[in-house]
């Protein structure tokens, strides 16, 4: 039996061989390891399989054709696919003997294609609300919706051979259900459901055009598998998108600071790109424990839009996903937070009448017990109009690049009649989806909190550019925290490499 899988297992390198061969003109030598000693050496498959696992399979494109070079494994990881990463078996058919190859269940990507389509999958969750359906938060074309299958899979852990692999493999037809915020462009933000009796004991989901496809696919482990009645985190933010070389470190590592100040245990944010010293920032904080940074390379897949509006920022998806992160944000962390705080990177949630956010809410939740969201109004304080005491331009920041918040004490009057967007406190627990501005599906009444007990520092370019500062609101709430603020400020700038050696001390 075993001299029958070898020469199968022989037959198909040799096969694979001559086609590269035809194809690149040239194969690298195998680690020394070529066809000829395996043909006349008495190697065993498992040999086989350790000289296979040796290599590294990556497609290169030059200028003129797409073509497959077989090379030696590097030392560097990257986006390189190593074949380490897969379980050769050779399964044997009631007809004939052959090989499949199986991918490895657990996935690093954050944004995967849907196999046959031109869709795209993110994360997959168990939904305890909806009687254990997966939700596999997706970014669906509208206009291309096709039908999708689920292939649901069992991680067997205590595989014999102990490679961990998936089995009992169920397909399905499965339920979609788009977002209604897309704001017009091709791509929206999505759920895939499945809900096969097999989801029970599923721990791994793909999602496929083709209801027989098991081979070849990305699967994506399914979280969220128990529900949990005590949590890692009383408060977490959720920030979407990161894009556009953003380097505003002074402003974000003076928005995180206050936010640790006020509760915030932990925040989470999508990076698509930032600037090297929003990098710098990422990296201390992450060092920390107080970021998780969530890899967003939405662009690698899509055209996407730099705004909200396809005739002024034409492109394949709403912002760069922002949408999309959001969802995933909440179901991330349903049962890792009690509270989710959903905002852009240059805001700040914040009490006016309460100490902190635990005070706020424990408030918030007496006086409306059954409400899972807290809409908070939006106020811009312009950052063309500035403090002319100066007392918060220090000498050692004017280093690090972006907007010192705490210079900026002006607010704008609010609008009547003009929309003012909110963000958003929320119960991960009592949320189904939401967009940027509002949930779209809740379970639970929506409360919006006035203004004058919580509201959302907004430091940014002018709405109302024509107002003089005698026309503006002073508001100096940020002032409040100077005594430890600044120290924890200059610690963080320190860490992250920002500040001078002159600020900081020999």
């Amino acid at each position: 039996m075993k001299q029958r899988y070898l020469g199968l297992l022989v037959g198909i390198c040799t096969f694979t061989a001559s086609l590269l061969m035809w194809w690149h003109q040239e194969i690298i030598p195998w680690d020394q390891l070529t066809l000829s000693a395996l043909l006349n050496q008495p190697e065993t498959a498992d040999n086989l399989t350790t000289h296979i696992s040796e290599l590294t399979v990556s497609t290169l494109k030059d200028h003129q054709t797409e073509r497959a070079i077989i090379h030696k494994e590097p030392e560097t990881a990257g986006t390189i696919t190593r074949i380490p990463q897969l379980m050769v078996s050779a399964l044997k058919d009631h007809q004939t003997d052959r090989a499949i190859i199986h991918e490895e269940p657990e996935t690093a990507d954050t944004i995967t294609r849907i196999h046959g389509s031109k869709h795209l999958m993110v994360s997959a969750f168990k939904d305890h609300r909806r009687n254990g359906a997966i939700r596999v938060i997706s970014i669906i074309k509208r206009q291309d919706l096709q039908e999708l299958y689920c292939v649901l899979c069992v991680h067997n852990s205590a595989s014999t051979k102990g490679d961990g692999a998936l089995s009992q493999c169920v397909s399905s037809k499965a339920q979609v259900e788009i977002h209604r915020d897309h704001f017009g462009f091709p791509y929206g933000t999505s759920d895939v459901f499945c809900t096969n009796p097999s989801s029970v004991k599923a721990t791994h989901v793909s999602i496929s055009t083709d209801p027989n496809a098991t081979e070849g696919l990305k699967y994506l482990p399914i979280q969220n598998k128990e529900i949990k009645e005590t949590f890692n985190y009383n408060f977490t933010v959720c920030i979407s998108t990161l894009f556009g070389e953003y380097n505003n470190a002074l402003q974000f590592v003076q928005a995180i600071e206050v936010y640790k100040l006020i509760g915030i245990q932990r925040l989470v944010i999508y990076n698509n790109s930032c600037g090297p010293d929003v990098e710098k920032v990422l990296k201390h904080y992450s060092k920390e424990g107080t970021l998780e940074v969530v890899p967003w390379p939405i662009d690698k897949f899509l055209k996407p839009s730099h705004g909200w509006l396809t005739t002024l920022s034409p492109g394949d998806l709403h912002y760069y996903g922002q949408i999309t992160a959001l969802n995933e944000c909440i179901y991330r962390n349903m049962y890792q937070s009690r509270y989710l705080l959903l905002n852009d990177i240059d805001e700040i949630i914040m009490p006016y009448k309460h100490k902190s956010l635990g005070d706020l809410m424990d408030t918030l939740q007496k006086q409306h017990s059954y409400a899972g969201v807290f809409t908070i109004e939006t106020h811009v304080f312009p950052k063309t109009q500035s403090d002319d005491s100066g007392r918060f331009s220090l000498p050692e920041w004017k280093s690090v690049p972006g907007v010192n918040i705490l210079q900026h004490i002006y607010r704008e009057p609010i609008r009547k009649g003009f929309f003012n967007p909110s963000k958003m406190i929320i119960n991960p627990r009592r949320v189904e989806q939401t967009s940027v501005h509002s949930t779209l599906r809740q379970s639970g009444p929506v409360i919006n909190v006035p203004y004058d007990v919580c509201r959302v520092i907004h430091v940014r370019t002018p709405e109302q550019p024509h107002l003089r500062k005698e026309q503006l609101y002073e508001d100096k709430k940020l002032w409040e925290f100077e005594e430890k603020l600044i120290p924890n400020i200059n610690h963080a700038l320190n860490e992250s490499g920002l500040l001078l050696k002159s600020a900081t001390g020999p």
